[in-house]
């Protein structure tokens, strides 16, 4: 086709018909040449072509051989930890049930161990019924043969006297009571001719009597302080972040400061009448001053409490001067300052003792007894209130042992110490002393009721019930109105609690004065108390 292609060419272009002729043999062999080449070169790249198959194939198997070693190296690993982690669960279960198997075997040999003191004592418990029955038995014998001799004396004690029983004790309660008229008629004479003897001095104590024309001015003072509050945004600053500035003021002070929902009022409480002043001051002089943290309150708490002694040392000597009476000591004069913050029913001591002092002056003068003994008397007679929350003891006690330690003469102390009736007053001074007392304390007004009375009450009422045999705690509540009584359970038994209640409930009929009624709740509880090992 190319020849016929070249021959076309020829007989188209005459010229170039030589040129062809020429050049196709050239060109044939060219196209050879070039056909042997591409051929060569095809299977050159032939043998590239599979010397890097080979070559890859080679490195896939080499890479498919490590991959498989390295997975069974992996594999053998994978077994082997699986086999320790086995081995060392496995080794734990072991140790565990037999530590589980120690303990079982621990609390078999405790239990063992119980079920024989058990026995022992259930053996012992037995034996002692035993024992239990046959002295009762005993006992019964005895008391029959007690009861058959007692009938028998009887029996002869009447044959002998000629009565019978009830006759016998009709004739000796004739007898006492015959006994008892004839005694009764010698006291009433007896009383009789001591009041004889003794009209003169009654006579005194009638005209003390007439000192009620006194008139006094009275008023009755609380126990506790109140201080008031410009408004309620000052209650969260007293209280302070966490509380601090209530801490510091009653750690200050010593005095319960009480914030509770009522507006406008802060309540200081406290055992120590001086101490709830300085609070009830320290509180005013903050709030006037604005600065309230913990060391501003500490500042002004030593400041009013060194104002506090100054103060009770001027209303000690002002006391003494309005009574006229001078040379007490300086330690008294101040214990009669502090009296200004010491209240008794509702009244105030040191006013109460100027009064005293006033109306046993003027006993004294009216029936001719010495008027100094009986006014020192009569402003010291309460000094032992000053520091009664300090020492134990009454306040007469305290008050002999001060005036006792400060030189004041025998009078003034006996006066002091009779002025309750504790002991008998031998002196004129001491009995005006105590008249004058009690016309001060009687004064409409002059006193009220105060929670004293009823703290005594309580603890009246607790003491009874701790009287009792087999009584472990008493507890008032309910304000008195029911007692619980807790007994030793080793002590009393079932029965007994049901006996301890009625005679608790009768002793406190006969010895306790209270409104309503009281209900006594006797409770016995037995705990015990065993450990699992």
């Amino acid at each position: 086709m190319l020849g016929s292609l070249f021959l076309s060419a020829a007989g188209t272009f005459p010229g170039w018909g030589y040129v062809l002729i020429t050049l196709f043999p050239a060109v044939g062999i060219g196209l050879l040449l070039g056909f042997l080449f591409y051929k060569q070169t095809l299977r050159k790249r032939k043998e590239d072509a599979q010397s890097e198959f080979n070559r890859i194939t080679e490195e896939a198997r080499l890479e498919a051989k490590n991959i498989r070693q390295d997975a069974m190296l992996e594999a053998k690993e994978i077994q082997i930890r699986s086999r320790n982690e086995f081995e060392n669960e496995s080794r734990n279960k072991r140790q565990e049930f037999q530590k589980q198997e120690l303990r079982l075997s621990q609390k078999e040999d405790s239990l063992q161990r119980k079920e024989d003191q058990v026995d022992k004592k259930l053996e012992d418990l037995e034996k002692s019924q035993k024992a239990i029955e046959a002295k009762n038995s005993e006992l019964s014998k005895i008391e029959a043969e007690i009861t058959k001799k007692n009938n028998q004396a009887i029996q002869e004690l009447e044959r002998i006297s000629g009565l019978t029983q009830e006759e016998a004790k009709k004739s000796i309660i004739d007898e006492m009571e015959h006994e008892a008229k004839k005694q009764a008629i010698s006291i009433i004479k007896d009383i009789e001719q001591k009041a004889t003897e003794e009209g003169e001095r009654k006579a005194k104590h009638i005209i003390a009597l007439a000192i009620q024309r006194c008139g006094v001015d009275v008023s009755s003072e609380s126990t506790a302080s109140v201080v008031e509050l410009p408004n309620d945004e000052m209650k969260g600053r007293i209280i302070g972040r966490t509380g601090r500035n209530i801490k510091a003021l009653e750690s200050a002070t010593g005095v319960d400061f009480i914030i509770d929902d009522t507006p406008d009022v802060v309540t200081l409480s406290s055992f120590d009448p001086v101490r709830r002043e300085i609070g009830r001051q320290t509180l005013n002089k903050l709030m006037a001053d604005g600065r309230i943290h913990p060391g501003r309150i500490e500042e002004i708490a030593d400041k009013v409490r060194k104002e506090m002694d100054s103060t009770i040392k001027e209303l000690g000597e002002n006391a003494v001067f309005e009574v006229n009476v001078f040379g007490i000591h300086p330690e008294l004069v101040k214990l009669l300052g502090r009296l200004q913050y010491r209240t008794s029913y509702g009244q105030n001591v040191l006013k109460h003792s100027l009064e005293v002092a006033y109306i046993a002056g003027m006993l004294a003068a009216e029936i001719g007894a010495d008027e100094k003994i009986a006014k020192r008397a009569g402003l010291l007679h309460d000094i032992g209130k000053a520091v009664d929350h300090e020492y134990e003891g009454t306040h007469i006690q305290i008050g002999v042992e001060l005036t006792k330690k400060y030189k004041e003469s025998e009078k003034v102390i006996h006066a002091i110490e009779a002025h309750h009736g504790d002991v008998e007053a031998t002196t004129l001074e001491a009995i005006l002393v105590q008249t004058a007392d009690a016309i001060s304390g009687s004064r409409p007004g002059a006193r009220r009721e105060s929670v004293e009375l009823y703290v005594k009450r309580l603890e009246k009422l607790e003491s009874i019930a701790n009287s009792f045999v087999g009584v472990d705690q008493s507890y008032a509540i309910q304000a008195g109105r029911e007692i619980r009584v807790i007994v030793k359970p080793e002590s009393v038994d079932d029965l007994q609690t049901e006996v301890l209640a009625r005679d608790i409930a009768k002793k406190l009929e006969n010895e306790l004065e209270y409104p309503g009624q009281i209900k006594v709740n006797v409770i016995r509880e037995l705990r015990k108390i065993e450990y699992a090992k």
